[in-house]
């Protein structure tokens, strides 16, 4: 299969630009291509994975990828997409984002080999070009009426409370020139990205036709909307799942695809698992029977933990999930339930504390489980009380080393799903 096709089939086109020369160009050899990314901040977000595979997936069909980190454009701000003004980033923050997002890139990519990927920031070629200077050289070559027909430009100018100012009117002009230059310096042909970064990309073939650049492409993804139409990539608190585990835990990356919708699993699975199409509608046709088994989330989560975040953080990371579902603590260590401690409330003990002994009563209204030792009695009498998993029987039972379900830690439940994990320090 085509490359191009391979991409249709999976979802991964919403347009692109002279498909059929598009697609010879591709045919003939490896072909120079890249993606931007703002440095808005100092990791990348589960919406940059769309132009990030797309990326993987044509370097593995033999291209040679760039990964564009926008030192230059990142001080400006891309409208697409975007109701307000960005707020301007200070060089040291700006700095720091750069040196996150490229740690990031590079494990993703293959930075070796004959097509091996580059990353490059367009501040080294922008930074040093005079206000004047671009103007002529650049500037003359696209017109208003053209710029203010995108749609990022558009929209923000209909929107009359807000606006748009010149800084950010600018950004198209400054993106469309890094395609001319990256064409000039690295023979690159194609640019891809999501479908908010159309009116910039195509900005930039034409820039790049009107500049005597050979014939540019453009080719972009839809965006990740789920059923409603509302942007994917935050969990159900409203906060952004980011590729940095210091950010959202390999847990709380697992689980966000674990918990998806079955409307929107089968969607992201064929855009992102490395799996072969067939192999993944085979997956969804058993889904499909049995929607209850989840077995397209299942797939979908631990195919996307191990490409970002690795086997051994997969690994915990089921192993955690099983103890949410009241799995067995057996043969788990502190390791295994650490990234619990991210999303599931916790407390410490002192380790002195438990070996004298701990009324269990008193630990469960201490951790906030129950509100009084009485209710505590009554739900544990009824069998609603968990520790490290296993039902308790004697509800005036205490507690000490011997409970310890790892190391260090104890997991204390209540019902189905109120959890603790108490850690004895």
């Amino acid at each position: 299969m085509h490359i191009l096709d391979e991409l249709r089939a999976r979802g991964l086109v919403h347009d692109v630009t002279h498909e059929e020369a598009l697609k010879e160009l591709l045919s003939q050899g490896p072909v120079c291509f890249y993606a931007g990314f703002d440095p808005t901040a100092s990791s990348l977000h589960l919406g940059n994975l769309v132009p990030v595979i797309l990326l993987a997936r044509l370097q593995r069909a033999g291209h040679a990828p760039i990964a564009l980190v926008g030192g230059a454009t990142g001080m400006i701000g891309d409208p697409s997409g975007k109701s307000e003004e960005r707020n301007l980033l200070d060089e040291a923050t700006l700095a720091a984002n750069l040196a996150g997002q490229r740690a990031q890139l590079e494990r993703l990519l293959d930075f070796d080999g004959p097509q091996a990927a580059r990353v490059v920031n367009n501040h080294n070629w922008l930074g040093g070009m005079g206000f004047l200077e671009f103007l002529r050289d650049v500037g003359k070559h696209l017109t208003v009426n053209t710029m203010m027909a995108k749609d990022s430009v558009r929209t923000r100018l209909e929107a009359a409370e807000r606006g748009i100012s010149y800084t950010e009117f600018t950004y198209q002009l400054l993106q469309a020139y890094d395609f001319v230059h990256l064409c000039r310096e690295h023979g690159c042909r194609l640019q891809v990205g999501g479908s908010d970064q159309w009116g910039n990309i195509t900005s930039g073939t034409e820039l790049g036709r009107k500049m005597g650049a050979p014939q540019l492409f453009g080719l972009v993804a839809p965006l990740l909307l789920d059923a409603s139409g509302q942007k994917m990539g935050k969990t159900s608190t409203g906060l952004r799942v980011w590729l940095d585990p210091e950010r959202t835990s390999p847990y709380a990356f697992y689980q966000y695809f674990l918990n998806l919708d079955d409307v929107d699993a089968p969607k992201l699975l064929r855009i992102f698992s490395w799996r072969e199409l067939p192999e993944i509608e085979e997956i969804l046709a058993a889904h499909a029977e049995a929607p209850g088994k989840r077995a397209a989330q299942k797939t979908l989560a631990e195919d996307m933990t191990r490409w970002i975040h690795g086997d051994d953080a997969l690994r915990r990371a089921v192993a955690a999930s099983q103890v949410m579902f009241g799995g067995s603590l057996e043969s788990l260590s502190d390791a295994d339930l650490t990234p619990l401690l991210a999303d599931v409330p916790s407390s410490e003990l002192p380790k002195a504390e438990l070996e004298a002994g701990v009324p269990l009563l008193d630990l469960l209204v201490r951790t906030g489980l129950q509100k009084s030792k009485g209710a505590a009695r009554r739900l544990a009498q009824q069998g609603g009380v968990y520790v490290n998993n296993e039902r308790v029987t004697e509800p005036e039972r205490a507690l000490t080393a011997a409970d310890l379900g790892t190391e260090t830690m104890i997991v204390l439940r209540t019902g189905k799903k109120s959890y603790h994990v108490v850690k004895t320090v």
